[in-house]
């Protein structure tokens, strides 16, 4: 059944749609390629001790950063309930989104994946990427929020308002209208 409105354009394939596959392609090859250059000038003993001392050195950093960041959650928890000041985090709780990154990087089987894991159990380094990921998503997000905007077919942006009947409002009901049924 069509309405005679036009269709709306369509669009081709994203671009994250096409480059994050052959992205995760590239990434594979990588990790192969290192192995198998690592196990000609070694051995494959030498190799195998690599992938299970990485799996288990981010196994452990995972863990202690998940500790750290329930620790400081039940932490804060505990204060509110007791009517205490949700204050800052302390400087020991920051940083447990990125440690568990590197940890997840270390575990993940291959070489290549394990340098960005170990440059993230560093501290500054770990401060610098939360900082940039930060400023990204902030970006990301900005971005995101201009373009929500309703739409008609025509290209028109919809005027309108956001009404808010909340129990308890002291203005009341903002709308005399009665509500809808189902």
């Amino acid at each position: 059944m069509t309405t005679g409105a036009p269709l709306p354009p369509t669009r081709g394939r994203s671009r994250a749609r096409t480059l994050v596959p052959l992205g995760l392609a590239a990434w594979l090859v990588l990790e192969i390629w290192l192995l198998t250059l690592v196990a000609d000038a070694t051995s494959g003993l030498v190799v195998l001790a690599l992938l299970v001392s990485s799996g288990v050195l981010g196994a452990a950093v995972v863990k202690r950063a998940g500790r750290r960041a329930f620790t400081a959650l039940t932490e804060t928890l505990q204060r509110q309930q007791t009517g205490g000041a949700a204050g800052p985090a302390e400087k020991g709780s920051t940083g447990n989104g990125m440690l568990m990154l590197g940890g997840l990087l270390l575990m993940l089987p291959g070489l290549a994946s394990d340098v960005p894991g170990l440059l993230l159990l560093v501290p500054p380094v770990r401060a610098a990427a939360a900082r940039y990921g930060e400023r990204a998503l902030d970006r990301r997000m900005g971005t995101a929020l201009r373009q929500a905007r309703i739409r008609r077919p025509d290209g028109k942006v919809v005027p309108g308002e956001v009404i808010r009947d909340t129990p308890g409002d002291p203005a009341g009901p903002r709308d005399n209208r009665p509500p809808l049924t189902s």
